[in-house]
C-alpha cells in the first residue's frame, strides 16, 4: 500500500493520500480527547503523540502536528497506523451526525484544511461567515478581495471543493456579492 504524503505551506500540517476511500461521504474533524472517540483511526493516531489535530475527507488525512513534534519521526509512524487501520476493512468514523453543526465544522475544516493554505500563497485568506439553507457565505480578504480573479477562485476552486465533500452546499457566495 503506497500512502502519497504532501507538505503544506504550513509546516506543522502534513496531508496524507491513502489508495483507498477513508469515508463515504463528508469530512470529519479530530481535536480532542471526546472527538476522537469517533474514529478508532484518529484514536491510533493521536496515541502517537505530538498531534494536535486530524482533518479526514474520502481521499486525505490532514495531521497538524504539534509545535515541539518533529515530522521525520511523525511520518513514518503515522503512515503505518493509516496502513494497518485500513487493512482491517473498519469504518474510519464510527457514528457520522448529519446535523447543520456539523456541516459548519466540515466547511471550516475544510477551508482551513484545503483552501486557505492556497488562498495565502497568493497573499489573502477566507474567512467563513455562515452557512444557511446550502449556502455558504465567505469574505475574501487580503489581496484576495477585489481582486479580478477572487470570483473565480471562489466558484472554480472553493465551492468546487466544498460541493465534493459536502453535499448540502450547494452554493458559495462571497459576502461583497450580498452587500450590492
Amino acid at each position: 500500500m503506497i500512502i502519497e504524503i504532501q507538505e503544506t505551506p504550513d509546516n506543522s500540517v502534513v496531508n496524507f493520500f491513502p489508495p483507498q476511500p477513508l469515508l463515504r461521504q463528508g469530512s470529519a474533524e479530530f481535536v480532542d480527547a471526546k472527538s476522537i472517540r469517533k474514529s478508532p483511526l484518529a484514536e491510533r493516531i493521536f496515541d502517537l503523540g505530538g498531534i494536535l489535530s486530524l482533518f479526514i475527507t474520502a481521499d486525505m488525512i490532514s495531521v497538524t502536528k504539534m509545535p515541539e513534534a518533529s515530522w521525520e519521526e511523525l511520518k513514518p509512524l503515522i503512515m503505518a497506523e493509516i496502513m494497518d487501520y485500513l487493512s482491517t476493512g473498519e469504518e474510519v468514523v464510527a457514528t457520522p451526525a448529519d446535523d447543520e453543526n456539523n456541516v459548519v465544522g466540515q466547511i471550516n475544516s475544510l477551508l482551513n484544511a484545503r483552501i486557505r493554505p492556497a488562498v495565502k500563497r497568493d497573499g489573502g485568506d477566507i474567512k467563513f461567515i455562515s452557512f444557511e439553507d446550502g449556502i455558504v457565505l465567505v469574505e475574501m480578504q487580503g489581496a484576495c478581495k477585489g481582486c479580478p480573479y477572487a470570483m473565480r477562485t471562489l466558484k472554480d476552486g472553493v465551492e468546487h471543493i466544498l460541493k465534493t465533500y459536502i453535499p448540502e452546499v450547494r452554493e458559495v457566495r462571497n459576502l461583497e456579492e450580498t452587500d450590492v
